[in-house]
């Protein structure tokens, strides 16, 4: 990668948003890594700093940005939403949605603090990993970031101790495992906190699930904009009756959530799965076509991100066991009805099915966050103190959100399109090629201002190659 002489264009236009943030030594710090996470290929500290021809420091000045920087997280990602909220196209609207999602930023080897032997359901693999849980934004005009936090394992010992505090019993047999088999008392001490933290409120404090994370952070959001009521969807790990009663008794937030085709639907003809339910709907909504009657699927429109997307579905509230009343949407795709149904219930009993899945639909946007946030170096440090890491992964958040405004911003758009002379794509991996483009502009023009005052390439090139290769 080539060396960056000069800041990108849009981090010189959104980065006195983030001035109070910092000191005035660390602010120069916030720029240089930004800078570096949307140029450069490699996303760690030390290939962010060969990088830099521009107010060229050591290494170790952005490791304590990460790592002893005084600098407030709260007060860095209020900064960042500040930058949203000041662009009518970012900005939050009362259609928006939030959605609800995890991750795991994967690593080889265990030298990273906290993290875990985790489940991957894509490799389908034990991995080691972080896990970060956010909480998205979206609308048809964008999406970003809203809260986010990394999940921590439960600290086995605290977790025994506040057990027996408690005066819950442990198992005699089950004390051996902390020896012969410390996975399976891993997941019996977790399996006794999570069936006796409900009537053991002081359990809560010992461990944060990731549900609990959820909670706290869609608390916080509500507690700080009780008049912005955004609904909430996740997909069927997060759809769980706790939850749901604590979004809809607590928070009092709308919510959308998706079961699978094992769950059940109490009937007043007995209990059945919502698998045998639907195929019971097929029948009949295939028998009333044959009849020319009244459809059991009705087919609707939702629009999503500029475009119509059309569905086959059934709505109607029925009692879902474990959840209560639920108004319950069973969608298809195709007309005859041959593709899989996906099952989605709301607290809202008087919603109608276009507008659960339109909120539904809106779920999407934050694994795209989560593929493109890792292009962007989410997971890409090599960073081993657990504080830095999620200062890492804050920054990651800054840098997709710029990403995100510079795509509604109409006076950064005409200057990149007209510098480059190239027509801009709306989407945040674009933008950075775009900002990679600027940055081999501002090279060129550097060492054609050099060239034209005087300066032999060699005088030129030697001090540029020299940053790039030290350390």
């Amino acid at each position: 990668m080539f060396p960056l002489v000069e800041f990108p264009e849009l981090v010189q236009q959104y980065a006195p948003f983030f001035e109070a943030v910092f000191s005035a030594e660390a602010f120069i710090e916030f720029e240089r890594y930004i800078s570096g996470l949307i140029v450069s290929e490699n996303k760690t500290v030390e290939g962010i700093n060969r990088l830099m021809a521009v107010e060229i420091r050591n290494q170790s000045s952005l490791n304590r940005l990460l790592t002893e920087s005084p600098f407030e997280l709260a007060a860095l990602n209020q900064a960042r939403l500040n930058v949203m909220d000041s662009l009518p196209g970012t900005r939050m609207k009362p259609i928006g949605v939030f959605s609800l999602d995890d991750t795991l930023l994967s690593h080889y080897g265990q030298e990273f603090e906290k993290i875990a032997k985790l489940w991957d359901h894509v490799s389908g693999t034990y991995v080691w990993a972080h896990d970060l849980v956010t909480i998205h934004y979206s609308d048809d005009e964008t999406d970003y970031p809203v809260l986010f936090q990394l999940w921590e394992p439960a600290d086995l010992d605290k977790l025994e101790s506040g057990i027996r505090a408690a005066n819950i019993i442990i198992k005699p047999e089950k004390e051996a495992l902390k020896k012969t088999n410390p996975q399976k008392w891993r997941g019996y001490l977790l399996g006794v906190w999570q069936r006796r933290e409900k009537a053991h409120p002081e359990l809560r404090e010992l461990y944060d699930s990731k549900l609990i994370i959820a909670q706290k952070l869609l608390q916080t959001w509500v507690e700080a904009h009780p008049d912005e009521p955004h609904p909430v969807t996740f997909d069927n790990w997060f759809t769980q009756p706790a939850f749901c009663r604590f979004l809809d008794q607590t928070l009092h937030l709308p919510y959308v959530g998706t079961l699978a085709d094992g769950d059940q639907v109490n009937l007043r003809t007995g209990t059945k799965t919502l698998k045998d339910f639907a195929d019971h709907l097929k029948q009949e909504h295939l028998d009333a076509m044959q009849r020319k009657a009244k459809p059991v699927f009705h087919k609707i429109g939702i629009p999503y991100k500029g475009k119509n997307e059309q569905y086959y579905s059934y709505c109607n509230t029925h009692h879902i066991h474990n959840f209560g009343s639920q108004r319950l949407v069973i969608n298809y795709r195709q007309a005859d009805l041959k593709d899989n149904p996906v099952f989605y219930i709301s607290n809202r009993l008087k919603w109608q099915a276009a507008g659960i899945t339109r909120i539904r639909r809106h779920r999407w946007p934050v694994e795209v966050y989560h593929e493109e946030g890792k292009e962007e170096g989410l997971d890409q440090y090599q960073l081993r103190d657990f504080n830095a890491i999620q200062r890492h992964v804050a920054l990651v958040a800054v840098v997709y959100s710029l990403l995100r405004a510079s795509q509604h911003d109409p006076v950064l758009h005409e200057r990149l399109q007209r510098q480059l002379k190239i027509k801009l794509e709306d989407n945040p991996a674009a933008w950075r090629r775009a900002s990679q483009a600027q940055s081999l502009w501002c090279l060129g023009l550097f060492l054609s201002t050099g060239l034209a005052q005087g300066q032999s390439l060699e005088q030129l090139l030697t001090p540029l190659m020299r940053t790039m290769y030290k350390a």
